[in-house]
């Protein structure tokens, strides 16, 4: 299976007139072809879609909705888990966990029924790792192709199923990693390969697997010094300012390929084929990043992390470049360059939406920002209440978020703030949205809906 990638290239500089072009060039590449468009509008194979970037090319989803309106149907799931939906043809995967880690289990769903398919424990784990009790230990989204999908949850397993008839085909329990505080990276697919992210206490690396087989083609450590040894030698905190949750991405530059890839206190490009570091641009005073970056007008953009974090709009570098993002003399290091960065509304947890030349994000205190994406500029930052996990989604000009006490509230993706309309189910959203069709499929704390206008 190969993910749609965006190839986008501009200056590192562009202002007025040649500004105009590369936004409008961005938008004509983020507009699928037909064929993909048609894909694009039933599988939403992996975190955050089929570009990776919340946005989905469906048409007709409902705006409003409530637990007695809208519902064609609701399926509690068993299990406590933070994993988001994925859909392929007819069937939706999801992983769920028992609340103590024990038991890791991935479900089929019937898209169109509702009714739970296969239901598979995958692995028993005597002894589980700690993890936070704002985690779960099924975090991680799968990811789906046809007739195979790939669940993880980090370090305790990673397998590959037959979507048929739920065959474990492969798996792999031999990655080490202290998640420290539970696993969230998801895993991504491209020709061939799976990409996973391993940020613990302990290890902090890279992984690329074969997706027949499972065996590993690269592994790339990460390359920052975390400057945090103590007198001991050992690192401080016992190493809990290395541990990250982001999940990567692949995207074109100037017709080079990168997985874009964000570990604590730096954001990496790297080479898909081999997983050579391309690039590097370090940022110290942020840790445990969690997102997954978003790309548009030739720049990374990318929220930093714990604790108080930034926004960083990167232009893509050569080969070799590091850049330090907090360096007052240095903003750009040859083609790599820091050309935005911003503080106000920045997210933890949930990533950000690029859309016609704006950037969207919900903090995760309840406050959607809106930013030109070209230089920054805060367009609007409005209160929503509540609080956030999940990530964003944005279909036919409208965002959708999703709170963490079970409302959804929608904006028009403008330049300027209009709240829509508000919704309410009865349980929290942790986990991100998924479309197919017209329809939206939202997993909360203990359920997953198939939400649809009548």
């Amino acid at each position: 299976m190969k993910i749609m990638r965006l190839a986008i290239s501009s200056p590192p500089a562009v202002r007025g007139p040649r500004l105009r072009f590369f936004t409008f060039l961005a938008i004509l590449l983020l507009r699928p072809a037909d064929g993909v468009r048609a894909a694009d509008d039933l599988n939403w194979p992996e975190f955050r879609g089929p570009r990776g970037d919340g946005v989905s090319v469906s048409t007709g989803l409902p705006l409003g909705w409530s637990e007695t309106n809208g519902v064609a149907w609701k399926t509690p799931i068993h299990g406590r888990a933070w994993s988001s939906p994925v859909i392929w043809g007819k069937q939706i995967w999801l992983t769920t966990a028992t609340p103590d880690g024990r038991e890791l289990s991935a479900l089929c769903v019937d898209r169109d029924s509702g009714r739970v398919l296969m239901d598979h424990k995958l692995f028993e784990i005597e002894k589980p790792q700690y993890a936070h009790p704002f985690n779960s230990y099924a975090s991680p989204t799968p990811a789906v192709q046809e007739g195979r999908v790939y669940v993880t949850f980090g370090s305790p397993g990673t397998a590959c199923l037959d979507t048929q008839t739920g065959r474990v085909l492969w798996e792999r329990r031999d990655i080490e990693c202290n998640h420290f505080r539970g696993a969230g990276s998801s895993p991504i697919l491209d020709d061939g390969r799976i990409y996973l992210n391993f940020d613990g206490s302990d290890h902090q690396f890279v992984l690329a697997l074969d997706q027949q087989t499972g065996k590993t083609l690269w592994r790339t450590e990460r390359s920052i010094d975390f400057k945090d040894l103590g007198p001991d030698g050992k690192p401080q905190a016992d190493g809990d300012m290395r541990k990250a949750y982001a999940t990567c991405r692949i995207a074109e530059f100037e017709g080079v390929s990168q997985l874009l890839s964000e570990g604590a206190k730096a954001m990496y490009a790297y080479d898909p084929l081999n997983g050579t570091e391309l690039w590097r641009v370090e940022e110290r005073s942020s840790q445990a990043a969690g997102t997954r970056p978003v790309v548009g007008l030739g720049l990374v953009f990318v929220p930093t992390g714990w604790s108080q974090g930034q926004v960083l709009a990167i232009h893509p570098g050569h080969h070799d470049e590091v850049l330090d993002a907090n360096s007052r003399e240095q903003q750009s290091a040859g083609q790599l360059q820091i050309v935005w960065k911003s503080k106000k509304g920045v997210p933890k947890k949930p990533s950000l939406i690029f859309h016609d030349g704006l950037l969207f994000a919900i903090d995760d205190n309840g406050v959607a920002t809106c930013w030109d994406a070209a230089n920054g500029g805060v367009l609007w930052n409005e209160r929503i209440g509540g609080n956030y996990s999940a990530s964003p989604l944005l279909a036919e000009g409208r965002l959708y978020f999703f709170s963490e006490e079970g409302k959804t509230t929608v904006v028009a993706a403008g330049r300027e703030f209009s709240k829509l309309e508000e919704n309410r189910l009865e349980d929290g959203f942790m986990a991100s949205p998924a479309v197919s069709g017209r329809a939206l499929f939202l997993r909360t704390k203990t359920s997953l809906y198939r939400i649809e206008s009548r």
